[in-house]
């Protein structure tokens, strides 16, 4: 049998054969494969021969019971949920299913909306639960570059990507939000660089007032304003031979712009109150978290210099775009601030993993590594749990976009499914309007007037 393993497969036993067609009719509405049995042991063998995501069983049974069913897949299946059905809902019956290792229990008659989001969330806590043992018992090299850490299908392109630039002396402008490691990005590509032996220079260009970042960048000579006591050789010149990174690139003023323009168009740098200039061989790599082509059509960022640094585009993924590498870095940083903190505190705690692949991350990897840090700290146990997490992550509610059921009260119309859907795209392009209009098939003076109908920041 040729299932889409994308798919999920549950297995239905009640002895009531109507009973599993009505669940199967149901739930292959809702997109789900179903088999059923109505005889246990015919059901234990079709388990031993398929992959299923959950196991939805009813507890009084001739022959073996759910129960009894239940305590034999946790001996020998404990990665597949087993959702239990009863007549008979009481206190009692849900302690010995929990007892039994069920994941949860439905009583009868049975609401189908309820069954669906139980099921639903049997599914994403089996898949999740597989996802991490692969994670953690794989042994396959995987493929990295440098100090940076992820194996995601956006981070593999990544490196062929970063490979090809590091044996290019090209200009080299870094997009991403804040917090994904753009810094890190540049360093990686200047040591894995012919220029790897030379020095590596970073700078803030937001940090600094115009004056300061002149100077800063350019150099002065003795006296070229009040302060200047003595000579200062700049940036420029100081990463001679090396790598120049030039970060919050799209926070530079107007009049630097000007004249950083004309420092890498002719290659020479004139320190502030000099007449003299200075030619220089640095790699320049630029960085921002802005839309710079936005920029550029609103008239606050040159469109010449952004061509001149934009020789070589590298995008940066999101957080939340790099799926179950969130985990890897949290395990990274589990292990870096264990260490730091003597303290020993070895894993994720159950649960934990499910928190943080659901949460949107919108401080990155810096905002991870802060919550990690903090639940490192404030544990009391050798695994971090949820009740280490803070609030913001254990309480988070997705705002993914979900076109499900059939219940005309529970339908949206169009103008609320648009305000959703840019809401999402803004939120996968991370507030890039540029590249969130490409997606949406709109020029820019359209979505910023959607944008403001709609009363999306």
């Amino acid at each position: 049998m040729n299932e889409n393993s994308d798919i999920p497969r549950i297995l239905v036993i009640d002895d009531e054969q109507s009973m599993c067609e009505l669940i199967e009719t149901d739930l292959r509405l809702r997109g789900l494969h179903v088999d059923w049995f109505t005889d246990a042991t015919k059901a234990i063998s079709a388990i031993d021969q398929n992959n299923y995501d959950v196991v939805l069983t009813d507890i009084r049974m001739p022959g073996t019971t759910g129960l009894q069913l239940c305590q034999q897949l946790t001996e020998f299946r404990p990665d597949i949920p087993v959702v239990l059905m009863t007549a008979f809902g009481s206190l009692e019956t849900a302690v010995s299913a929990m007892r039994a290792g069920a994941y949860d229990f439905i009583t009868k008659p049975i609401e189908m909306d309820l069954l669906a989001i139980t099921v639903r969330r049997a599914v994403d806590h089996h898949r999740l639960t597989e996802q991490v043992r692969l994670l953690k018992e794989s042994n396959q090299a995987i493929r990295s570059f440098g100090d940076m850490i992820g194996n995601s299908p956006a981070m593999q392109a990544l490196y062929d990507q970063l490979e090809r630039v590091a044996a290019s002396d090209a200009g080299v402008l870094i997009i991403g939000e804040s917090g994904t490691g753009k810094e890190l990005v540049s360093r990686c590509i200047h040591a894995h660089s012919r220029r790897a032996d030379n020095p590596f220079v970073a700078i803030n260009c937001a940090a600094l007032s115009e004056s300061l970042l002149e100077s800063e960048l350019f150099g002065h000579v003795k006296g070229a304003f009040t302060d200047a006591r003595s000579e200062r050789r700049g940036l420029f010149l100081e990463a001679n031979g090396g790598t120049l990174l030039l970060d919050e690139m799209g926070e530079m003023p107007m009049s630097m712009q000007v004249k950083l323009l004309r420092t890498l168009e002719e290659r020479v740098v004139r320190p502030v109150g000099s007449d003299t200039e200075t030619p220089f061989d640095v790699r320049v790599i630029c960085a921002t978290n802005r839309d710079l082509e936005a920029a550029v059509a609103d008239g606050i960022f040159r469109e010449d210099l952004y061509y001149r640094i934009n020789v070589i585009g590298l995008h940066l993924p999101p957080l939340r775009s790099r799926g179950t590498d969130i985990l890897r870095l949290a395990e990274h940083f589990l292990k870096q601030f264990s260490t730091a903190e003597n303290k020993h505190v070895t894993e994720l705690a159950e649960g934990v993993a499910e928190k943080l692949l659901k949460y949107h991350w919108p401080g990155n990897i810096r905002e991870l590594r802060n919550v990690m840090e903090r639940a490192v700290a404030l544990t009391r146990h050798d695994k971090i749990t949820v009740a280490d997490l803070p609030e913001k992550i254990t309480n988070y509610q997705s705002n993914q976009i979900l076109i499900e059921g059939l219940d005309p009260a529970e339908l949206v119309s169009l103008e609320e499914l648009e305000r959703r859907y840019i809401t999402h795209v803004l939120e996968a392009t991370g507030g890039n309007q540029t590249q969130a209009a490409r997606i949406l098939g709109l020029d820019r003076k359209t979505i910023y007037r959607k944008l403001k109908q709609t009363d999306v920041e």
